[in-house]
């Protein structure tokens, strides 16, 4: 038989009421005792009934993740699912994830989802997390939200990684190896890691005293497909680069595929790296050198941050999780013909 509430009670040693407090996020709970009541909920494995607390509290205990585009990064989405899933176990809250395909009208359909689901907070991926006028109607609303990674400063909570930092970090990398005719297959526009990773691959050129050449910077957007095109364009010209930092795997492993299919051996005639450290970077021969964003880890505070500002309205927090560069065999020293 299901765990009942006051059987959470019972085995905390408090009332029914308390209990009650604590689920419905009430800040009156002192600390020690909102952990050893939720100690209980986990150690009784309870399940509150979301209808009849959603009518007794006026919320849902629902947290939606919002995204857009699946398909163009599987891999980085369900990171960031099993992220939000992770904060809401042995909370009472669950999560609704939901994708939203931008465009002008995004606001207008998310006050519909807003109206139908009720979610008590929202997580917002890019480009949603760029999205100021979305980012107003929420505010409009008074809907917590946390947003993963924005280029705005208008969220209030904001979790990410030095993607600017890191990009320059594996670009340097490349230019330690020796190479110097480095091209970059740049991200979806409108989107902040498009923005940082190409500011980076500046930042390194710069600082080893190597020229921009705008030229060689091929437009992607995050996609195997473009890679592949971007590839295409690379490798077809009369000099074409010594090794190319392609702003996620996929559009890395489409740089790959294209330059096998015109003969060329990775990494003696081409290094080649990308960004995410998505499952696909260590399955594909050579492995592919790129950065680890820590996905699940960002997701997960995101989400218990913004759930912890419906208990306290007042919490702002804008941080920055490791990251970690990969080195595997998809770039090597620079050889000369």
């Amino acid at each position: 038989m299901p765990a009942r509430i006051e059987d959470v009670a019972a085995h905390a040693g408090v009332s029914t009421k308390t209990v009650s407090r604590v689920l419905n996020g009430h800040t009156s709970v002192r600390a020690k005792l909102r952990a050893r009541i939720e100690a209980s909920i986990r150690a009784l494995n309870y399940v509150p009934n979301p209808a009849a607390r959603g009518l007794a509290g006026n919320r849902s205990y629902l947290v939606a993740l919002l995204y857009d585009n699946p398909t163009a990064n599987s891999s980085y989405i369900m990171e960031l699912i099993v992220g939000v899933l992770q904060a809401c176990k042995g909370t009472p809250y669950n999560a609704v994830l939901h994708p939203f395909e931008a465009g002008d009208d995004l606001a207008a359909r998310i006050d519909g989802f807003v109206a139908t689901h009720r979610p008590d907070a929202l997580v917002l991926v890019p480009p949603h997390a760029n999205n100021a006028k979305l980012l107003q109607r929420l505010d409009e609303l008074d809907i917590r939200y946390s947003t993963i990674s924005s280029k705005l400063r208008q969220a209030h909570i904001d979790i990410g990684f030095d993607e600017r930092k890191a990009a320059a970090d594996i670009v340097e990398h490349l230019i330690s190896l020796g190479h110097r005719r480095i091209a970059h297959v740049a991200g979806l526009q409108g989107h902040g890691a498009r923005t940082w990773r190409l500011n980076g691959y500046r930042d390194a050129l710069r600082k080893a005293g190597i020229e921009y050449d705008e030229s060689l910077v091929v437009e992607g957007d995050f996609t195997f497909e473009s890679g592949l095109a971007a590839g295409g364009e690379l490798l077809k010209r009369r000099r074409p680069p010594t090794a190319i930092f392609a702003a996620n795997d996929d559009m890395a492993c489409g740089v790959i595929r294209e330059a096998y299919q015109r003969g060329l051996a990775i990494p003696d005639n081409l290094s080649i790296c990308g960004f995410d450290d998505t499952p696909v970077s260590q399955l594909i021969s050579p492995g592919l050198t790129t950065v680890r964003q820590p996905c699940r880890e960002i997701a997960c505070l995101a989400a218990e941050s913004v759930l912890q500002s419906i208990r306290d309205p007042a919490m702002r927090l804008h941080a920055r999780v490791p990251y970690q560069l990969q080195m595997r065999a998809s770039t090597t020293a620079f050889k000369k013909p």
